[in-house]
């Protein structure tokens, strides 16, 4: 089928990186919602991919593909939820510090954050989870599983990098000549950092959202690996990949390739729709007749005006 004119051609890795992303998501939704028993045993043993089997079994027998599709669910909503948590700690006090720049409220924020960031994040992580064990635990009553901890952990590693993202953007925002109208009409400065500059600067914020889950699904991947992640039986990508060894000492040559392709997919995928993200809302310039962004209450300063 031929384009149609005047319709411009999807960059090739956009593309791509969609449907990568695509891949791991759907094969995510799988294992959410398959309903699959990943620790049947379908077979007596190791067994190659086959029409019955696509991802072929373990030396226990238990089918890959459920397994890797169970593991890209954890990694993926393990990811997801430390970039969420992260976000939701870091955009407040971007937006804090951003409203009190260089007075002694942002000094001490940015102090904090930089303490934080002069560690980095995965050793960051290692040493913290070394410190607390990886085993459930309870906290006033409250029991923590290892699941929480570990997104917890990946939170925490992400806040300096957001705090800083937010507040570099909310300050060029604060800076247009708006703001200053609004204040005039006596809009209170809550409902201009919330109601204006938080929307205005979260499309910096979304582009990083994408390179951020790349990152927390590599290193949910890497704590998996050396034994810091979510442990068996429950199985992620990182911790199939982490047994992918004593598997090729019997001969299940798939039983690496699988998961590791996963992973590779999701992070990949992540990587390249954050770089079509970040060329589509930061890079491209508006279009012909576009005008300023507006809202109801910068409608106030033109009735004011």
């Amino acid at each position: 089928m031929r384009r149609r004119a005047g319709l411009p051609r999807p960059p090739v890795l956009t593309v791509f990186g969609g449907l990568l992303l695509a891949v791991y998501v759907g094969l995510a939704l799988v294992g959410r919602f398959g309903g699959a028993d990943t620790n049947a045993l379908v077979t007596l043993g190791a067994e190659p991919p086959s029409l019955s089997h696509p991802f072929g079994t373990d030396t226990l027998g238990r089918d890959l593909f459920d397994r890797v599709a169970v593991g890209a669910w954890t990694s993926l909503t393990t990811s997801a939820g430390s970039v969420l948590l992260a976000v939701l700690v870091a955009v407040p006090i971007g937006i804090v510090a951003a409203r009190t720049a260089d007075r002694w409220i942002d000094q001490v924020l940015m102090r904090i954050v930089e303490t934080v960031q002069a560690i980095p994040p995965f050793v960051l992580v290692i040493v913290i989870l070394g410190m607390i064990g990886t085993g459930p635990s309870s906290v006033a009553g409250i029991e923590i599983d290892t699941t929480a901890k570990v997104i917890g952990c990946l939170a925490l590693g992400f806040v300096p990098f957001f705090a800083r993202v937010t507040r570099s953007a909310a300050i060029v925002e604060l800076e247009e000549p708006y703001v200053e109208g609004l204040r005039l009409v006596g809009v209170r400065e809550r409902e201009i950092l919330f109601r204006e500059v938080l929307p205005n600067v979260a499309t910096a914020i979304t582009v990083q959202v994408f390179l951020a889950l790349a990152i927390a699904v590599f290193a949910e991947g890497g704590l998996s690996v050396i034994g810091l992640g979510v442990p068996p039986p429950e199985p992620t990508l990182g911790n199939l990949v982490a047994d992918a060894g004593a598997q090729l000492l019997d001969g299940a040559w798939w039983y690496a390739l699988t998961p590791g392709l996963t992973l590779v997919a999701g992070i990949t995928g992540c990587n390249l729709v954050s770089d079509a993200v970040a060329d589509r809302l930061l890079d491209t310039p508006p279009g012909p007749g576009a005008g300023p962004r507006t809202s109801g209450l910068r409608g106030r300063t033109a009735k004011a005006a």
